[in-house]
């Protein structure tokens, strides 16, 4: 039996959740469950998007695809259509990143956000991912809300973290009022956050709140 992706719940649809929120917050499991579109003996097409991915995505995109066998019966077509995928990602990228500074301080952060964010009309939350170095390893929007108001649970940040192997986390919103004054509900996600990377092992660096020309960080509020 053939397992499909559109045999998931409609909000843990990858499809779904891309036009919803945009194709950056998904995993890169879901991204690539998309490639492959269809599952194959008992498994959906994320279970082996998730197979591919297991000892990372840097890892995959090295591999010769043209042995494609190792993963069993996936096919030729599933194996042309992840070479491609990676191949486009390849061309996509002219050069290579450099290899970050360290994060010494929350406005070397939360000043290129500012300018990404300051005239967003949603409210945005994202992550920053870091490595035992303190050095940026990746950063993702997770969702996109209302007009006033981001939905966001602690287990979508630490998923990320963990997808990405991270050893600490920043997370980051925009108030669409231009206000970085965290509310009620910014303070007890964040302690909720913290408490919950204590227990993965994933450290909750910073919460930068972002208005249009200043931001807070609740680190230096001492709310972390």
């Amino acid at each position: 039996m053939i397992f499909r992706i559109a045999d998931l719940p409609e909000d843990e649809h990858p499809l779904h959740r891309l036009f919803s929120h945009g194709p950056t917050t998904l995993s890169d499991a879901e991204l690539l469950s998309l490639v492959l579109a269809t599952g194959t003996h008992g498994k959906t097409s994320l279970d082996l998007a998730r197979e591919i991915l297991v000892h990372g995505l840097e890892s995959a995109a090295r591999r010769d695809w043209t042995t494609y066998r190792q993963f069993g019966d996936m096919g030729r077509v599933k194996a042309a259509r992840v070479a491609a995928s990676f191949e486009l990602g390849r061309r996509a990228a002219i050069t290579r990143r450099p290899t970050s500074e360290p994060v010494r301080d929350a406005e070397a952060v939360a000043r290129p956000l500012l300018s990404q964010y300051r005239h967003a009309t949603q409210e945005r939350f994202g992550a920053i991912c870091l490595d035992a170095k303190n050095r940026v390893v990746s950063q993702r929007e997770l969702y996109v809300g209302t007009l006033n108001s981001a939905t966001i649970s602690t287990r979508d940040v630490l998923r990320y973290a963990l997808d990405e192997h991270a050893a600490s986390v920043i997370v980051f919103h925009n108030h669409t009022s231009g206000d970085p004054t965290p509310s009620p509900e910014d303070l007890i996600f964040t302690r909720k956050l913290v408490d919950a990377g204590k227990l993965l092992g994933i450290e909750v660096v910073d919460h930068l709140i972002l208005g249009v020309d200043n931001f807070i960080s609740l680190k230096q509020r001492g709310a972390i």
